[in-house]
């Protein structure tokens, strides 16, 4: 990470590597070192962060349901509704800072890399105001969708004081991808580490304290999530390193919020597609004969894949980072090197991961339920989470590099097709008609994630790496025009 202020403070050191050093020890014959040691300190706190901000809405969940049963199912179904329509969009519609932002550090258009943030920002507000119209009015929609009249009721309040904080989370997404493009991350764990420490009294005194109780909870979500947001801005703000890359706030940032919208809305796809995939499996649980059983066992299985990608999302982001400054910098083979030690890393890590649930799955089950029947079904899910677990990084991996590519608009279709007409049907297939229940749905799954990794595979290989138009005039554009 560089210091100090003008063009030198601006310079990733990913950017700046020693050639010579592959020839060095037998070990660089099989990963570039260098790049995987920088790779690996620059995903670690990039899965820091991810896990930080994963527990704060988390935590309000814990105190809320500790007063009582209806608070409990009520905050746990908010939570949910939450991210499948608000959270999942935000971190989506970041993602064009993923290709706009690290293809312009890349090619030294530091000044744009304020003015797209500040363009995505005002995307992310058109959004919020859409998405509160739909948390507003939650319980009808909760209702309308087969839910508990009562836990509707609940889960519709506990989301009105949520509404703050998703505009603050749109914001610290942005604001999150402006920093990982410029290999600023170690910051981040600060302006996450603090704000979840701080979360955890808040919550407290909220609930407890004050005569909000219930509603308390999710009111210091949105506290929280704004303290953040503020850490981070000020640090942009004073830190002399972004001298060049925000130059403060500009009316020019209006003409590029549909350069912005072009790569944010299948940038947003991409994440939602994929993540409402997860959530409709746990729905088709829900109307199969044993329903608890299947229900919780499916839910089990979903937050173990969702928690064991989070160990993923910093190689994804590794990923994305270094092959959209590479491209910016006009070095298309350099950054298919960097994804070559990227996917090489990937493939050890999962082995590690599927390695460590192999061996304790049972207690990693009973952490969830103390039900024998519970604890036994999932130990026979085990051998289907590794497979789901291992292609889930892999696709990881890509999805970044597409990102970085600047490809969303062609891995969305791909996300589509692989989810929507071949993982769902299979899983719908096999969960009901072959009555295979819970594994059936899983299989399902697996096939749309190895098809998927397959498609994104074949992208990356018969694509060409190009590198996006990044201009300073208010004629940018988000068109491919340029082979580098």
């Amino acid at each position: 990470m560089a210091s100090g202020g003008g063009a030198e403070a601006v310079r990733s050191p990913l950017l700046e590597r020693n050639a010579a050093a592959e020839e060095d020890g037998w070990l660089n014959k099989v990963i570039d070192v260098d790049e995987a040691k920088d790779q690996i300190l620059f995903a670690l706190p990039m899965i820091l962060t991810n896990v930080s901000y994963y527990f704060i809405p988390l935590v309000s969940v814990m105190f809320a349901g500790h007063l009582g049963e209806l608070q409990l199912a009520g905050s746990n179904l908010a939570n949910s509704w939450a991210a499948v329509s608000g959270y999942a969009l935000m971190v989506g519609l970041s993602g064009c800072l993923e290709t706009l932002c690290g293809q312009g550090f890349g090619a030294k258009l530091y000044r744009m890399l304020g003015v797209y943030l500040q363009a995505s920002c005002i995307i992310t507000i058109i959004f919020t105001i859409i998405i509160s119209v739909l948390w507003w009015y939650s319980d009808i929609v909760l209702t309308l969708l087969h839910q508990d009249p009562q836990i509707a009721k609940a889960a519709g309040l506990y989301l009105k004081y949520l509404i703050p904080g998703l505009l603050a989370y749109g914001f610290l997404q942005n604001i999150l991808r402006f920093l990982q493009t410029q290999c600023v991350v170690l910051p981040l764990v600060v302006c996450s580490l603090v704000p979840l420490a701080l979360h955890i009294g808040i919550t407290y005194a909220l609930v407890h304290w004050t005569g909000l109780g219930y509603r308390g909870a999710p009111l210091a979500t949105s506290i929280s999530l704004w303290i953040s947001v503020i850490m981070l801005g000020l640090y942009v703000l004073k830190a002399k390193k972004f001298e060049q890359t925000w130059e403060g706030f500009t009316l020019e940032s209006l003409g590029h919020v549909f350069t912005n919208l072009k790569i944010a809305l299948p940038s947003a796809a991409m994440v939602c597609l994929e993540y409402w995939a997860f959530e409709i499996l746990v729905l088709l649980a829900g109307l199969m004969p044993n329903s608890e059983v299947t229900t919780s066992l499916v839910a089990m299985c979903v937050n173990t894949e969702a928690i064991a990608y989070m160990i993923a999302y910093g190689l994804s982001a590794a990923a994305s980072t270094r092959v959209s400054n590479e491209l910016g910098a006009g070095n298309p083979n350099q950054a298919k090197r960097a994804m070559a030690v990227t996917l090489k890393l990937t493939i050890l890590l999962a082995l590690l991961v599927v390695s460590a649930l192999s061996i304790g799955h049972n207690l990693w089950a009973g952490s969830f339920s103390d039900s024998p029947v519970i604890i036994d079904a999932f130990a026979s899910m085990t051998p289907l989470l590794v497979a789901s677990i291992s292609c889930d990084f892999v696709q990881g991996i890509l999805s970044g590099v597409a990102r970085g590519c600047g490809w969303q608009h062609l891995a969305v279709f791909i996300n589509l097709g692989t989810f929507y007409f071949i993982g769902m049907p299979i899983a719908g297939l096999l969960g009901f008609k072959f009555k295979l229940h819970a594994k059936g749905l899983w299989i399902g799954l697996i096939c749309g994630l190895a098809v998927q990794m397959i498609g994104l595979l074949l992208l990356t290989k018969f694509t060409k790496w190009t590198r996006i138009e990044l201009s300073q005039s208010q004629d940018a554009s988000a068109k491919t025009v340029e082979d580098v």
